[in-house]
This record gives C-alpha cells, structure tokens and sequence, in this order.
C-alpha cells in the first residue's frame, strides 16, 4: 500500500513538473512574441528567450528523467503529459484575456 501511494505521489509530482514546465515554455513563448513587436533588437529577443526556455525545458525534463531508474519511461511521459496540458491551459487563459481586451476596447466611446 504504501509502495503504491509513493508512486501516486511521484507520478502527480512528476505531473505538476510538466506542467510548470510547459507554463514557463509558453508563457514566455508568448511574452517574448508580445515584446518582439515593440523591441529595438527583436533578433535578440528570440535567441535569448528561445535558448533560455529551451534550456530549463531540458534541464526539468533531465531532473524527472534521472530521478531514479525505476519507471523512468513512465515519469517521462507524465511530464510530458503536464507540458502538454499547460500548452492548452495558456493558449486558453491567452485567448480568454485577448477577448476580454477586445470587449473593453470596443465598449470604449
């Protein structure tokens, strides 16, 4: 029982890691496109913000990875899973402010 509430727990654990990671990954993915637009040295912008996200991406899917060596496989696409799910969860939370800004804009005499 106790072996198996352990693997729970490092499973949802693993989860909230993902989707940390997909938060930071395209949150900062659509800030940095957001600051391009207005930027001086936009080139600069997208290597830097591309170079950093893709590194803690790495590095965090490395840490789940490399944790121990028992259901590696299974972690790995957990974490993936999380990733994937912030994906849609920022798209939506993205859009869902856009649209309140176009209702405000509009309501504006």
């Amino acid at each position: 029982m106790s072996d198996s509430l352990s693997t729970t727990m490092i499973l949802l654990v693993t989860l909230m890691v993902g989707f940390g990671l997909g938060t930071v990954f395209f949150y900062g993915l659509w800030r940095t496109l957001e600051k391009v637009t207005t930027s001086k040295s936009p080139v600069l912008w997208l290597l830097g913000s591309a170079i950093s996200r893709i590194s803690i991406t790495l590095v965090g899917f490395y840490a789940v990875a490399t944790f121990d060596s028992e259901g590696r496989l299974a972690r790995l696409l957990i974490c993936l899973l999380g990733f994937l799910l912030a994906r849609f969860t920022v798209s939506k939370v993205i859009r869902a402010q856009s649209n309140a800004l176009k209702t405000e804009v509009n309501r504006a005499p």
